[in-house]
């Protein structure tokens, strides 16, 4: 998404027009700028005094029919059949996980509802960021790393000394034993579960929605089991210098913070970059990554027996 306020007190700006499509490259003076794609105005607004031009504009591959509502059943596809199918429509290149492309998906319906609500409804089901941007649809597992076009993500390394602000929370709420997910048996038509983490009825969150199948409920219970463990902490920071570079997925690192902070290997959920009359910052929203090959990951919050 892209917001622009620009200043009209000259009255010497035009209405940019709803359609009008605006590309956006970023950086520092003296440095190669960073691509953030081509973006399709769908709101402006004119407001005084002083007068000021407001646009907001959605990327340029997320197309109007993206947001039609539609009918469709789906029966014995692969969520990388459906994804692609989707892509299709859009004339998009899709770009799926290898892993959560091959699950397979018994039934289910895209009732009333747009191909872009029905994608983020699947990605929020399988744990996965789904993303539009340059013709290509990004359907991934959160975590992977990788950009719309297929190419691994840099790890950014922050200091104290990289920002003027941050927030680290940790919470318990979110820690649950384990996540329970309904199903139903074809053989014998009885409502069973299944548990992914551990059995615990007294911290156990369980899912609204009845599956189809063993391995879609399964699926669905790993997906938030994976979500709640990393929302145990997050640490939100805004760098003194902006890092136009800077994209969610990213894995980071930082030092010069409390031992706990510095030790837990982050994600970015969120970047978001702002140039303004005070400057240019970058503000980053982070969750908890799960990389077992450090000294500290999620299993570090797991309470204990």
């Amino acid at each position: 998404m892209l917001d622009l306020v620009l200043d009209d007190s000259k009255n010497d700006l035009a209405i940019p027009k709803r359609g009008a499509e605006i590309k956006v490259s970023i950086g520092w003076v003296g440095e190669p700028l960073i691509d953030k794609g081509t973006f399709t105005v769908n709101e402006a607004e004119h407001s005084g005094a002083p007068d000021i031009i407001t646009v907001r504009a959605r990327s340029a591959s997320m197309t109007n029919a993206m947001h039609e509502r539609r009918e469709k059943s789906w029966h014995g596809q692969t969520l990388g059949a459906i994804v692609r199918a989707i892509a299709t429509r859009h004339s998009l290149k899709p770009a799926i996980g290898a892993t959560i492309a091959k699950i397979l998906i018994d039934h289910i319906d895209q009732t009333h509802e747009s191909d872009m609500s029905f994608l983020t409804r699947l990605a929020k089901r399988y744990d996965a960021v789904m993303n539009v941007k340059d013709l290509r649809l990004l359907f991934m597992p959160i975590g992977t790393g990788r950009t719309v076009s297929g190419k691994p993500l840099g790890v950014i390394e922050l200091t104290r000394s990289s920002g003027d602000r941050h927030r680290y929370h940790v919470a318990q709420r979110e820690s649950y034993a384990g996540v329970r997910a309904h199903y139903h048996s074809n053989a014998k038509g009885k409502r069973k579960s299944v548990v992914i983490g551990g059995e615990n009825n007294k911290n156990m969150k369980v899912l609204p929605e009845d599956y189809a199948t063993e391995a879609e409920a399964r699926a669905a219970a790993q997906a938030e089991y994976d979500r709640t463990q990393r929302s145990q902490a997050t640490f939100d920071y805004t760098l003194a210098r902006a890092r136009p570079d800077a994209f969610p997925e990213m894995p980071v690192t930082v030092s010069g913070f409390k031992p706990e902070i510095d030790a837990t290997p982050w994600l970015v959920k969120k970047a978001t970059h702002t140039i303004n009359d005070s400057g240019f910052e970058t503000a980053l929203e982070m969750e908890m990554r799960d990389d077992p090959t450090t000294a500290r990951h999620r299993s570090h919050f797991r309470k204990g027996g």
